[in-house]
C-alpha cells in the first residue's frame, strides 16, 4: 500500500463517522421533545412547542404596539443609513479623546466622502417618509406618552433633515446634536416595546408551563438571533426566569444564526437539539476519565482548544471560564447565589 492509499484509507474512517453520526441525529430528532424554538423578528418573535417532531403550536404572540414602538425608534439609525457613506473619514476631536470610535472602522462605513452631495436626494425621500409617519401617529391609537414621544423624534428628524439639505453639508456632530436630544424620547419607545413583549412573553410562557406539567423542568428552549444580539437577547432574558434555576444553563440555548429571519426555524432548531443532546451523553461516555474533555464535547468548546491554549501559552483558567461547559463542570464557573431580580413587575418566583 502506498502512503497515499494509507492516508486516503485513514481518512475514510472519519468520513464514515460523520455518516453514522449523521444516521444517528436522524433518528434521534422524532424523540426530541418536549422543546420551544423562538425566532426572534421585527414582530418581537414567533414561538413553537414542539415534541416528537410535531408542532403542537405556533404562536406569534407579541402586540402590534411592539412594532409601532420601535418603528419610530429606528428614525435615527435610518438618517444614519442615508447619510454614514458621505461622513468624513477623520475622526472629530471628542471621539479621538474618548477613544470610542476606530479610525479604519469610521473609513470603512464613510466610504464615499464629504465632497459628494449624493445624499441630498436619498435624504429627501426619507423625510418623505417621515413626515407620513408623523401625520399618522394621530390616528394609531397609541398611549399618550409614546404619542409624545414619537411626535417628537419625527419632528426632530424632519428639522434636521431639513437644516442639512439647506446648508448642503453635515457633520457626526451635526447628527449627535439631533439624535441626543431626542434620545429621552427613544427611551420612551424602547419601554413601551420591552413592556408590551414582556407581557405576551409571559403569558404565552406561563400557558405553555401549566400545559407540560412536570415535563416543563426537561423542556429545551432554542432562541435565533444575530450574533450582534446573542448575549443579551430580549427573548433569552425573559424566558430564563420561566426555567429551573440549575436548567437555565443546560436547556435555554442561544442560537446564532447567519440571517434572520431562518427559512427553516423548526427543521434546524430540531437538528441543531438532537446533536446537542446526543453529544451530552456521548461525551461522558467516551471521556469518562477526562471531565475537562468530556465538558468541552458537551459544550461549545473546540476539543482541541485545551491543547492549543498550551501551546500557545495562553490562560486556560480565564479562555475556559468564558466558555464553559452549560453542565457546570468546568472550573471558575459562576453560579448565581440569589433568585432573578423583579422586572417590569414580574417577580421571578411568579413565572
Amino acid at each position: 500500500m502506498t502512503v497515499d492509499d494509507a492516508r486516503k484509507t485513514i481518512l475514510q474512517i472519519d468520513n464514515e463517522m460523520r455518516s453514522r453520526y449523521k444516521s444517528l441525529k436522524d433518528q434521534v430528532q422524532p424523540h426530541l421533545g418536549p422543546f420551544i424554538v423562538v425566532a426572534n423578528g421585527p414582530d418581537g418573535g414567533t414561538y413553537w412547542l414542539i415534541e416528537n417532531n410535531l408542532v403542537v403550536e405556533k404562536s406569534d404572540p407579541i402586540d402590534v404596539m411592539f412594532q409601532l414602538a420601535k418603528s419610530i425608534a429606528h428614525i435615527p439609525l435610518g438618517t444614519f443609513s442615508v447619510l454614514a457613506p458621505y461622513l468624513s473619514d477623520v475622526v472629530p476631536p471628542h471621539h479621538c479623546k474618548a477613544g470610542d470610535i476606530d479610525p479604519h472602522d469610521l473609513a470603512m462605513v464613510a466610504f464615499t466622502g464629504p465632497t459628494s452631495t449624493g445624499w441630498v436626494q436619498p435624504l429627501q425621500d426619507w423625510g418623505i417618509f417621515i413626515e407620513a409617519t408623523r401625520l399618522a401617529l394621530a390616528d394609531a391609537e397609541l398611549p399618550d406618552d409614546l404619542y409624545a414621544s414619537s411626535t417628537r423624534i419625527c419632528e426632530a428628524a424632519t428639522r434636521f433633515i431639513g437644516k442639512t439639505i439647506s446648508q448642503s453639508d453635515f457633520s457626526m456632530k451635526d447628527f449627535e446634536e439631533f439624535t441626543g436630544g431626542i434620545f429621552p424620547d427613544i427611551s420612551t419607545n424602547m419601554y413601551w416595546a420591552a413592556k408590551v413583549q414582556i407581557q405576551a412573553v409571559v403569558e404565552l410562557m406561563s400557558r405553555w408551563k401549566r400545559q407540560l406539567g412536570a415535563r416543563w423542568r426537561d423542556v429545551y428552549v432554542l432562541v435565533y438571533s444575530m450574533w450582534t444580539t446573542s448575549v443579551l437577547n430580549q427573548n433569552t432574558i425573559i424566558i430564563r426566569r420561566f426555567l429551573d434555576a440549575d436548567r437555565v444553563n443546560t436547556h435555554l440555548l442561544d442560537i446564532i444564526a447567519d440571517q434572520l429571519p431562518v427559512m427553516d426555524p423548526v427543521g434546524v432548531g430540531s437538528e441543531n437539539l438532537a446533536r446537542i443532546v446526543q453529544d451530552n451523553i456521548a461525551a461522558e461516555m467516551i471521556f469518562p476519565t477526562s471531565q475537562t474533555t468530556a465538558s468541552a464535547l458537551k459544550g461549545k468548546e473546540d476539543l482541541l482548544a485545551q491543547e492549543i491554549l498550551k501551546l500557545l501559552g495562553d490562560d486556560i483558567s480565564t479562555e475556559v471560564a468564558a466558555a464553559s461547559c452549560p453542565f457546570g463542570h468546568t472550573r471558575n464557573r459562576r453560579v448565581p447565589a440569589s433568585p432573578e431580580p423583579e422586572v417590569a413587575g414580574y417577580p421571578a418566583e411568579t413565572v
